[in-house]
């Protein structure tokens, strides 16, 4: 079993702890908060034997084998950085850091030290991904003309809200946005053409940001990300011999239909009905035992690489 200590008690590390319930790979055995009330209460939920006020003691903890950095996106950086410096491997949420320096400084820390880093974009281990990836890799739509997929939820407006508050990292881009751009590039590779059109919240965030991605194939990838209403939650890859269409919430465990250029649609996938963020874990276990320092199914080059496209789609909607 992988011991894993928790920097964070808010909603994902909740249903992190949560999710590991549905496997025999790790368990929670510590928890850190920046406040001892929070993790007595997160560890007491979860079975953790111990709770820390604030995250230097978790990660010097010498019962704990790896540790999942799950608090706001702006403080990614820093708690990596000290789980790293502590000698501790480390799972770290998506989206991975605020930018690609930041990125690149995790990733650059990581192979000096020889430890394990990952990002924790959990739809990439889920297994209607893993079964399209198969599907993709023998050629099943031909050549890949069109990649779709929107992320789009509503969100009351309140100025307490972390998607709404701009130094907790908020907008629709960072924590919605990441799942279209990130299916994008696991379907066509990083882009060679960005373009991007957003308007801003009442915080002044991102509440909605359209994205059009340029390949040297020739492909294009369109997205959106908002804040302001529930959406298809969708996604399609359009081939030259047939497309792949994903369900309702693409990003979790769903079904999709192969409907070929000709021929009769194939529904070739019905979802588990478990936690899915189970699976980012097993894989963390997987590598750990198997003493690779990073996942092949979410390398840290194409971590780094996703960051620059977020950046540049920042940069192309400001103009």
């Amino acid at each position: 079993m992988i011991r894993w200590g928790v920097i964070g008690t808010g909603g994902i590390a909740q249903s992190f702890a949560a999710d590991l319930g549905h496997t025999d790979s790790g368990e929670v055995v510590a928890v850190g908060s920046r406040r001892q009330a929070t993790a007595d209460a997160f560890a007491s939920r979860f079975g953790a034997a111990r709770a820390y006020e604030g995250y230097e003691a978790l990660v010097a903890d010498a019962e704990v084998d790896v540790v999942y950095v799950a608090t706001p996106h702006p403080m990614h950086h820093e708690d990596t950085l000290l789980a790293l410096r502590a000698g501790k491997p480390a799972l770290v949420e998506k989206p991975f850091t605020m930018d690609a320096w930041e990125a690149e400084e995790l990733v650059a820390e990581a192979r000096e030290r020889g430890l394990f880093l990952m990002e924790a974009m959990w739809a990439r281990f889920l297994p209607h991904i893993r079964e399209l990836r198969r599907l993709l890799a023998e050629g099943v739509v031909g050549e890949v003309v069109t990649v779709h997929a929107d992320h789009a939820q509503w969100f009351a407006e309140d100025p307490a809200h972390r998607l709404f508050a701009p130094e907790l990292g908020g907008g629709a881009l960072l924590d919605l946005g990441i799942y279209p751009v990130s299916f994008a590039s696991m379907v066509l590779g990083p882009p060679s053409r960005v373009l991007a059109l957003a308007d801003p919240a009442f915080t002044g965030v991102d509440a909605q940001t359209s994205i059009l991605l340029g390949y040297e194939s020739g492909a294009h990838a369109v997205l959106n990300c908002t804040l302001r209403a529930k959406g298809t939650t969708r996604a399609a890859i359009v081939g030259t011999e047939g497309r792949i269409e994903l369900e309702q919430s693409f990003y979790q465990p769903t079904s999709f239909t192969l409907i070929p250029r000709e021929g009769e649609p194939q529904r070739l996938f019905d979802p588990v009905a478990e936690g899915g963020l189970r699976h980012e874990a097993d894989e963390v276990a997987r590598c750990l035992r198997e003493r690779q320092l990073e996942s092949p199914e979410m390398p840290l080059d194409e971590t780094v690489a996703i960051m620059r496209t977020m950046d540049a789609v920042r940069s192309a909607s400001e103009r």
